[in-house]
């Protein structure tokens, strides 16, 4: 989430109560969490095992529960819930704002674009020019539609991410994380009746130019989705990954988070994406493989009965 302006440090740590270690004359651009920090973000961090990652990420500011050496040009926030103070400044900057009719007066639609009846357009929604909006559409606040986009009926775009911060030395372990993102939806693109596309938790879930999307997909929160991509029905893919340009996913395949599928890759149906995979190649499979090595290995699974029945033979 980018603050409307640059926010001075000093002003940040006196809201949240921090000790500041290091630069103490910068100012904040925005507030990110580490997989998509940018140069001027506040980042936080609650446990030792990515004290290092986030010190040295690209982010500038770090909110953090223990004194360390900060490197120059950056400041370290000093508090006791690193994860309660993400919170405090993400509620100030992007308040919760309740709706008062379907569509808000403070969203912008463009030319020619029809809204159906029993659609809901949310705050600080844009939506672009001859646009088709089916009815029981959710646009939720601070979603960006380009133009020419067709979303069909009971489709959900910008819910909450599906993101904690978990500690098992609470009565609550889960704490949700408050989703400050929003969904950025390119021109030309088109998705299918009741799909669910979460916003970012604190940055863009990004569906790129000419993209089509199948009916009942998922798309979780942070995922950036290339240029005139192809999924099917059923899709579910998790946050923070990367779908490069031109890939086909097939029905009901499930795709993991923080990996990156790349240009042109196509992805049968039914298969499951654990890992990172090249583009311009054929999957099939859970975990998935080259399609064509994965097909030869069924047939061979297919002979098993026959080789034991021979292998028996022989030695009767």
């Amino acid at each position: 989430m980018q603050f409307p302006s640059p926010v001075a440090i000093t002003w940040i740590g006196e809201f949240i109560g921090a000790k500041i270690i290091g630069d103490r004359n910068g100012h904040a651009t925005g507030i990110n969490e580490i997989h998509k920090v940018e140069p001027g973000d506040l980042v936080f961090v609650d446990h030792p095992k990515y004290y290092d990652k986030c010190i040295h990420s690209a982010a500038t500011y770090i909110i953090i529960n223990k004194e360390a050496n900060c490197p120059p040009g950056k400041a370290l926030l000093v508090v006791d819930e690193p994860f309660e103070a993400y919170q405090k400044i993400v509620s100030h900057f992007r308040p919760f704002e309740a709706a008062v009719k379907l569509v808000s007066d403070s969203s912008k639609i463009g030319k020619d674009t029809v809204v159906f009846p029993g659609a809901f357009v949310g705050h600080h929604v844009v939506i672009g020019s001859n646009c088709i909006v089916h009815p029981n559409v959710t646009i939720l606040d601070h979603c960006v539609i380009g133009n020419n986009v067709i979303i069909q009926a009971g489709t959900v775009i910008g819910s909450d991410a599906f993101y904690y911060n978990t500690k098992k030395n609470r009565p609550t372990w889960y704490k949700k994380m408050l989703s400050s993102g929003r969904v950025v939806i390119d021109d030309n693109v088109e998705i299918g009746a009741g799909c669910t596309i979460d916003r970012g938790v604190s940055h863009d879930t990004r569906i790129g130019q000419g993209t089509k999307i199948d009916n009942m997909v998922h798309i979780g929160h942070d995922t950036v989705i290339g240029k005139n991509c192809l999924f099917a029905a059923q899709v579910g893919i998790a946050g923070a990954t990367t779908i490069e340009d031109g890939v086909t996913l097939w029905g009901q395949v499930g795709v993991s988070k923080t990996l990156t599928i790349g240009s042109n890759a196509t992805v049968l149906a039914q298969s499951g994406v654990g890992n990172s995979i090249e583009g311009n190649k054929v999957y099939f499979g859970s975990p998935v493989e080259d399609a064509l090595v994965k097909k030869k290995e069924l047939i061979w699974v297919k002979r098993i009965p026959e080789i034991w029945e021979k292998l028996r033979n022989l030695t009767s």
